[in-house]
């Protein structure tokens, strides 16, 4: 079973994620935590994260991709995989379908949570007070929602016309969400 979590910033793809993996027995996949570990690291490709992702902007598809392939090809003997914040754009969809048929393997369903703008603003602005993500701040949440909208939007109707986006409503209790998810994955 392979899934992807889909939605905005602030939409809860990581805190529903953690909860999906456990359940599932997935592997999880977050270009987010990957790339927060390599900033972590201070590796070289860390640094160049860091500086784009303070800015409000979006990593390479070259240095996420390749990324997502190594973390794919060494882990094959799982019973699937998780992604999160994974692709953000048409060309990464398109290139994610061409690792998973690298390794005979296909995205079983996309799965969007929905939330309205001013909430997720809100939610992140929050978070920033205890996190210390650099990209919590207002400037940057305003320029993630630009970002988000001209790139990663359009990915939504890329899976919409393969008949596998699956709807869900993102504001509730995490609980409560987390159900709605579960009942959508177990009609896999």
């Amino acid at each position: 079973m392979n899934i992807i979590l889909f939605g905005p910033p602030g939409a809860g793809k990581g805190t529903q994620s953690q909860q999906l993996k456990e359940k599932y027995g997935l592997i999880y996949l977050s270009t987010g935590d990957i790339l927060r570990e390599e900033m972590a690291a201070e590796t070289e490709i860390g640094k160049k994260v860091k500086d784009i992702i303070s800015k409000g902007g979006l990593v390479s598809d070259e240095i996420v991709v390749s990324i997502i392939k190594g973390r794919v090809g060494t882990n094959l003997q799982s019973t699937g995989f998780l992604f999160d914040g994974f692709p953000r754009t048409v060309r990464q969809a398109e290139m994610l379908d061409e690792i998973m048929k690298a390794f005979s393997l296909k995205i079983n369903a996309v799965y969007s949570l929905e939330v309205p703008e001013e909430i997720l603003i809100n939610r992140m602005l929050e978070r920033g007070k205890t996190s210390g993500r650099a990209d919590d701040n207002i400037d940057s949440i305003k320029h993630r929602f630009v970002e988000y909208n001209a790139k990663t939007r359009p990915v939504l109707d890329y899976y919409k016309k393969r008949g596998n986006l699956v709807g869900i409503n993102g504001v509730g209790e995490i609980s409560e969400i987390f159900n709605n998810l579960c009942k959508e994955i177990d009609k896999l």
